[in-house]
């Protein structure tokens, strides 16, 4: 298990959001149910990948919700559709990993557990997310999509 480190650049992005705790799938599935049909509405789409993003108030407390979101990046909010809101994803370093399947949990209990603790970095209190481009494929087992891990160096 071997990430890309990355700095990026802020991104806008533009989507639905719906609060949830740990293990509350269902509110995921619900969200993209609702949010792929009204895509279409969002101007200034910067590219055809969708974001599913995750922002947490506590990343450490298991007890707290946190938001997650169904997004698209645009390149200006001129125009927000009245469901859905603009957020920006904070500049800085990320850890990028490859996902292959439809078994994200599996695959972030990896980076947790096996990669984070011997990386030398910690998580930063940024947004996580899934970058789902062309070889997202819904229900396979070849589906890709990478994991951006907000991190920094442990101090």
């Amino acid at each position: 298990m071997k990430p890309k480190l990355i700095h990026i650049s802020e991104k806008t992005v533009i989507g639905m959001k719906s609060s949830m705790h740990h293990g509350e799938f269902g509110n995921i599935v619900a969200l993209w149910k609702r949010f792929m049909p009204n895509r279409k509405a969002i101007k200034n789409v910067a590219n055809e990948e969708f974001i599913a993003m995750q922002n947490y108030t506590d990343f450490d407390n298991f007890e707290v919700s946190f938001d997650v979101w169904a997004c698209v990046e645009v390149a200006s909010i001129e125009t927000i559709p009245d469901t859905m809101e603009a957020f920006t994803i904070l500049e800085g370093e990320y850890a990028v990993f490859l996902h292959k399947g439809m078994d994200a949990s599996a695959t972030y209990q990896r980076v947790m557990n096996e990669w984070l603790p011997n990386s030398g970095y910690e998580i930063d209190n940024r947004s996580h997310f899934q970058v789902m481009g062309d070889k997202y494929k819904n229900g396979s087992s070849d589906s890709e999509e990478d994991f951006y891990v907000p991190v920094r160096l442990r101090s």
